[in-house]
C-alpha cells in the first residue's frame, strides 16, 4: 500500500508511542515459547529496539533520532486471589517488573467469569480511547500498534486525520495443539491497510538469510524467567463444624473461642448458596 508521509527533516526528534494488546501480546509471545523452533518469549525491549531501527529506515533518519517517548500496555487481569489460586501471581508480578524496566505503563480491568468462562470487557476501547487522547496532547510522530483486531481500524483513522503515521506489528501463524487441534492466528486485513507501515513480524522472525542476525535475535529473551522457590507443605488437618450464620458473600462456623470467618471464594466444593445455618462442614484452617 503506498502512503504519502512527511519524513522527519533536520535534527528534529521524531516521538513513538508504542501501545499493547496485551492479551495479544501473550499469545504471541507464548507462541514462540512454546510452539516455535526457538522456544523463547518475546522480549520488549528487544521490540522497542526493532521499532525505533525500522522506523528510523522508514522515514530515511538516525535511530538516535527515533526514541519511544511512551509505551501503554492494556490487558484483563485476574484479581490477586484468584491469581494466587491458579499460580499466576508470581508469574504476572514478574512481567510487571519487565514492563517497568523499560518504563511501560500498564492498564489494568478485571477479568470477568460470564457463563463459565474469563473473559475481559472495554479494554479494547480504554486503549483506543488512551492512545488517540495521547497523540492529541503529546503529539506523536508514529503511534506502533501490537494488534491484531479489526475493531482498532476506526482508531488508525482517527490518528490518520491528525497526521500520526501508524506501524502495526502482526503475527500470522498455526499450529496443531497435542490433541490435534489447529490453532490459528491472523492479523485482519483491514487493519493492515490502513497503517503507514505494516510489518509482518512472522515474515522478519522467520526468515531463514537473518535467522541468526543479532537485530532478529534481540527479539526474543536469552535469560530464563527466575521460578519461584518451591515450598513444602505438611498437609492441612481437616476439622469438622456447624455454620452457625450465613450472610451475603460469607459466613461463619462454630468454634471456641472465636467462630470462623470464611469468604464464598473459600468455598471449594459444593455450592456457597446451598450453605444453610445448622449445615455441618469439613474446613481446613487457612
Amino acid at each position: 500500500m503506498n502512503m504519502n508521509v512527511n519524513p522527519v527533516s533536520g535534527n528534529k526528534l521524531l516521538k513513538i508511542g508504542v501501545f499493547y494488546d496485551g492479551n495479544y501480546f501473550l499469545h504471541v509471545s507464548n507462541y514462540y515459547n512454546y510452539e516455535h523452533e526457538r522456544r523463547a518469549r518475546l522480549s520488549v525491549a528487544g521490540l522497542h529496539g526493532f521499532i525505533r531501527q525500522t522506523i528510523a529506515r522508514e522515514e530515511g533518519i538516525d535511530k538516535n533520532l527515533c526514541q519511544v517517548v511512551d509505551a501503554h500496555y492494556f490487558r484483563g487481569r485476574l484479581r490477586a486471589l484468584e491469581a494466587k489460586q491458579t499460580n499466576k501471581l508470581y508469574p504476572d508480578r514478574i512481567f510487571d517488573d519487565i514492563l517497568m524496566s523499560e518504563g511501560v505503563i500498564t492498564h489494568y480491568l478485571p477479568v470477568r467469569k460470564r457463563n463459565g468462562k474469563l473473559e475481559e470487557k472495554g479494554i479494547d476501547v480504554w486503549l483506543a480511547l488512551e492512545a488517540f487522547e495521547l497523540s492529541i496532547y503529546k503529539r506523536f510522530d508514529v503511534v506502533v500498534l501490537i494488534a491484531a483486531d479489526g475493531d482498532y481500524v476506526s482508531l488508525i483513522r482517527k490518528l490518520n486525520s491528525l497526521g500520526t503515521r501508524v506501524m502495526i506489528l502482526s503475527w500470522d501463524f498455526e499450529y496443531t495443539t497435542e490433541s490435534g487441534k489447529t490453532m490459528i492466528t491472523r492479523t485482519s486485513q483491514e487493519l493492515l491497510e490502513e497503517v503507514s507501515y505494516p510489518i509482518a513480524m512472522h515474515e522478519v522472525i522467520d526468515n531463514r538469510v537473518r535467522k541468526n542476525d543479532p537485530f532478529i535475535n534481540n527479539l526474543f529473551e536469552t535469560v530464563e524467567q527466575p521460578k519461584p522457590p518451591t515450598v513444602k507443605r505438611k498437609a492441612a488437618k481437616t476439622y469438622k463444624g456447624k455454620i452457625v450464620n450465613m450472610r451475603n458473600g460469607f459466613g461463619f462456623i462454630a468454634r471456641k473461642p472465636t467462630n470462623l470467618f470464611f469468604h464464598y471464594t473459600d468455598v471449594i466444593e459444593g455450592d456457597f448458596n446451598d450453605i444453610k445455618k445448622g449445615d455441618e462442614v469439613k474446613y481446613q484452617l487457612g
